[in-house]
């Protein structure tokens, strides 16, 4: 933890490194004909805000993952099993009995730690190892609107969490990614409209998406672990059920958040990765606790509550 907070305190220094290994996705750096699309945000670093509520001030040292699977890529069946990590959830409440509701109903679910409820800010705080599925779940089931809004480990990140979404037309999916600590992320991951049974997928060097999943290069690898015998965006295997649906939710060692952005997640038809990948989607940063609180959307007035199911991938798996 020490070193973390060296890393909080030399952010400057990170950020040059961090746009530094960003710039490195040119085509010079691979073998590939196709340059990855650039989507990153203009700035990495993001000041501290001031108003954190408590449960975040509270939670200053970086979990730490128990009971791991020594494996790479550890998919845990049982949340007891992952490491915490704090998600936040915009809910439409609008008294206190909204807020007992959703405290009483959130305390129920396997996992949960702790919860923390801000009515003036329809804002819901949850420390735990539950998965997001579960979570939204719950909410939903106590009658109110639920949008997720951040997920991370506060303070300690420059970029803690990403996400890609897949929008069809056959497959559908969301795969969010979450910086656990600097040799550790936690993968969670819904699909939709598969064939049934097993589906390799991986993160990709490119976010090239002009030719689908054959233009976004190998299976990523970062330099210094070239040694190993599986790249390190190597995810394994998926099993979609009869209705076609897969669910993951786990822990891949040696992944960092910051790399994979602008890259992509790739999806294949099959456990064999040799062939192209059969859908894929950007990895784009994602909000981090206390980064998103907005309501309305400035590109066409829509509030959070107005936005349809349509406009959240996750209503689809």
């Amino acid at each position: 933890m020490a070193f973390l907070r060296s890393v909080a305190t030399t952010t400057t220094a990170i950020a040059a490194a961090s746009a530094f290994a960003f710039s490195s996705l040119s085509p010079s750096s691979y073998s590939h004909s196709h340059s990855p699309q650039s989507h990153n945000p203009p700035n990495a670093a993001f000041p501290s805000n001031p108003n954190r509520f408590p449960l975040v001030k509270s939670f200053a040292i970086s979990p730490s993952p128990l009971q791991m699977d020594p494996s790479p890529i550890s998919p845990h069946p049982h949340a007891s099993l992952l490491p915490e990590l704090l998600t936040e959830y915009m809910v439409d409440m609008k008294c206190e009995g909204c807020v007992s509701a959703v405290r009483d109903k959130l305390q129920t679910v396997k996992g949960v730690k702790n919860v923390e409820v801000d009515l003036s800010n329809q804002v819901v705080r949850i420390l735990g190892t539950t998965p997001v599925k579960t979570m939204t779940e719950a909410l939903e089931q106590t009658g109110r609107k639920a949008r997720l809004i951040g997920q991370g480990v506060p303070e300690d990140f420059l970029i803690s969490a990403a996400v890609s979404e897949f929008k069809g037309p056959d497959i559908f999916g969301v795969v969010r990614l979450a910086q656990v600590n600097m040799e550790l992320t936690r993968i969670e991951a819904n699909f939709s409209g598969l064939s049934p049974g097993k589906h390799g997928w991986s993160i990709n060097e490119f976010g090239d998406l002009t030719r689908g999943a054959a233009s976004t290069g190998k299976i990523f690898n970062p330099v210094n672990e070239k040694n190993d015998k599986k790249p390190v965006g190597d995810l394994g295997t998926l099993d979609a059920n009869e209705k076609g649906e897969a669910f993951y939710t786990g822990v891949k060692e040696k992944l960092r958040v910051a790399d994979l952005i602008g890259r992509a997640s790739v999806v294949y038809a099959s456990e064999d990765k040799s062939e192209p990948g059969i859908a894929a989607a950007v990895i784009a940063r994602s909000a981090g606790v206390g980064e998103n609180y907005k309501k309305l959307c400035t590109c066409d007035g829509t509030t959070i509550w107005e936005a349809s199911d349509r406009d959240f991938v996750t209503s689809k798996v």
